[in-house]
């Protein structure tokens, strides 16, 4: 039976993992217990560990997708239970021994948990300049410090730790170490109390403090002083498949607004006969599309292109989260004061509208996605933009088509310059036919963007390329982020397998999710076209009262 499946119809009131469950388990600050058993008995956790070592993963695009039903149920669910623990084996899987991924993957597959240990309250993203320090000791290391605002830190089987074994600063100061909760001395390790949050309740954020505890030097993930470069590698897959997972909670907004609107009655009629309703929910729902194409090609870009990963997973976490977040606050003005209850039938969509802001946060926040663009612009501008040295292959936009294996060796920290993605725009610009006019010019108009960003980032001073400098790099970051969603929007259409599709073999889809991207970067203005925003608006009303997934790939629901 499928994940989908097991989760069963949202709406229907006895259901155990229903909307309504989930709303009482929210309320009360904890996750859904059924929901987690569920979930244990599906064997969530193989999915995030590699096939080799006896889990599913294989494709991470694929393995992003499949974590959609849990989104689009419980955002809380989605990342409480399972994605934590993805976050923290991925440092594993990329740069651990041979005992240390086989010691992880059982935990995992026998449906434990791992936990990520790398915040500290005093730096936020700054890994730099963490405190909390491994120092050898007795052949061995003692860990002293703090770490706060971990997830599953009071129940975790394995907790992968960020900590400094150099005292000097620099690239090799901070090491990963991968413990075994059970084994550490008693005394030695502190429950910090737990971290109370407006979104995300039931996800138990709490912290742990660390007393000269004793740790063998076997622990160490990789060599001592690569903790820095195995982070960087492992923010590049958490980056491009958690935006991706999180394609189902605007889902479930624009579900619940739907619902809402075609249930209200004004003036005689349904609330999605008025224009401005109709515009909203279509305009939702290309935000959707934008945010499912950027994200699937970053996830595919991983495989595909990893040497210049490192740009494309920054842009989808920094980009596609905040169209989320955007696209739901617009839904809530259609729900009114409906979207501020926390009981009933629409009161999903409060909870959701309090956990989408945590997506973007973490230890990859926005502003940390983009200094990592900013620190690449000025190599890309000068290399690559408009045209590049080669364009993206065909099948880094067809999610069906198989990719070779993750190697995370090949993940590079820099892209040096290279750029396919934005080379893929200005070639799939000059493909359009006359006949998609509408494409052809938001493409063009892109492509042109593209050529502006080029001589704004070269007339930047050398301080203002990088993170340090003024706001005018952070701000052409962004532009440059939602020129890569455009051009992977217009690069799924061109290549995409769905061309038999009623939907997305239509070019509508495109011409809204290109006009979204334009009008975000302000070389177009108002709503959508009204031939656009009618039939992206029956799309929803469709795929609402026969549930299909709002996203590209458009798959039955339950319910």
């Amino acid at each position: 039976m499928t994940l989908e499946a097991r989760l069963g119809d949202p709406w229907a009131a006895g259901n155990p993992v229903g909307f309504a469950a989930v709303v009482r388990a929210d309320e009360r600050g904890r996750l859904l217990a059924e929901g987690e058993r569920l979930l244990d008995d599906y064997g969530l956790n193989r999915d995030f560990v590699p096939r080799d070592l006896g889990g599913r993963l294989g494709d991470v695009s694929r393995m992003a997708r499949s974590l959609r039903p849990v989104f689009r149920r419980d955002t809380s669910l989605g990342l409480g239970y399972g994605v934590t623990s993805f976050m923290a084996a991925v440092n594993v899987w990329a740069a651990g021994d041979d005992a240390q991924r086989r010691w992880l993957a059982g935990l995992l597959c026998r449906g434990g948990r791992a936990a990520v240990c790398f915040h500290e309250l005093a730096h936020g993203n700054d890994l730099a300049n963490q405190e909390f320090e491994a120092v050898r000791r007795d052949g061995g290391l003692a860990l002293r410090g703090r770490k706060e605002v971990i997830n599953n830190a009071d129940r975790a089987g394995a907790l992968v730790v960020f900590a400094r074994t150099d005292p000097r600063r620099g690239g090799r100061s901070h090491s990963l170490l991968l413990l075994d909760p059970a084994t550490l001395p008693p005394g030695r390790v502190h429950r910090l109390p737990r971290f109370g949050s407006a979104g995300m309740r039931g996800c138990r954020l709490g912290g742990l403090r660390f007393d000269d505890c004793p740790v063998p030097a076997e622990a160490v993930v990789g060599g001592e002083g690569d903790g820095m470069e195995t982070a960087l590698r492992a923010f590049q897959v958490t980056r491009a498949v958690l935006p991706a997972m999180a394609i189902g909670t605007l889902d479930t907004q624009i579900r619940v607004t739907a619902r809402f609107a075609l249930a209200r009655r004004l003036y005689g009629a349904p609330v999605t006969d008025i224009p401005h309703v109709r515009s909203v929910l279509a305009g939702a729902f290309a935000d959707a599309l934008v945010g499912d194409c950027l994200s699937t090609v970053a996830s595919r870009a991983l495989h595909l292109l990893p040497r210049e990963a490192s740009v494309y997973s920054a842009a989808a976490k920094y980009l596609v989260p905040k169209l989320l977040l955007d696209a739901a606050d617009r839904l809530a003005l259609v729900l009114g004061a409906r979207s501020y209850v926390r009981e009933g039938e629409y009161a999903v969509f409060q909870k959701n509208l309090r956990d989408l802001p945590l997506l973007s946060l973490g230890h990859a926040g926005p502003a940390n996605c983009q200094a990592t663009i900013i620190s690449q612009l000025g190599a890309l501008a000068h290399r690559s933009w408009p045209s590049g040295d080669y364009e993206a292959p065909a099948s880094l936009f067809q999610s069906g088509r198989e990719l070779p294996a993750l190697r995370y060796e090949d993940l590079g920290l820099s892209a040096r310059g290279r750029d396919p993605l934005s080379a893929s725009l200005v070639a799939g610009s000059a493909a359009v036919g006359e006949d998609n006019a509408a494409v052809r010019g938001l493409a063009a108009a892109l492509v042109a963007e593209l050529g502006a960003l080029k001589t704004r980032v070269l007339e930047l001073p050398p301080r203002d390329r990088t993170p340090a400098g003024r706001r005018v790099a952070f701000t052409l970051a962004a532009r440059y982020a939602l020129v890569l969603a455009g051009s992977a929007c217009l690069n799924v259409w061109l290549h995409g397998e769905h061309r038999q599709d009623r939907f997305t073999g239509d070019d509508t889809w495109v011409v809204a999710a290109l006009h979204r991207v334009a009008e975000r970067l302000g070389i177009r203005s108002g709503p959508l076209p009204p031939y656009a925003a009618d039939r992206l608006c029956a799309e929803v009303i469709a795929r609402c009262t026969d549930p299909h997934s709002l996203d590209l790939d458009n798959v039955p629901l339950s319910g």
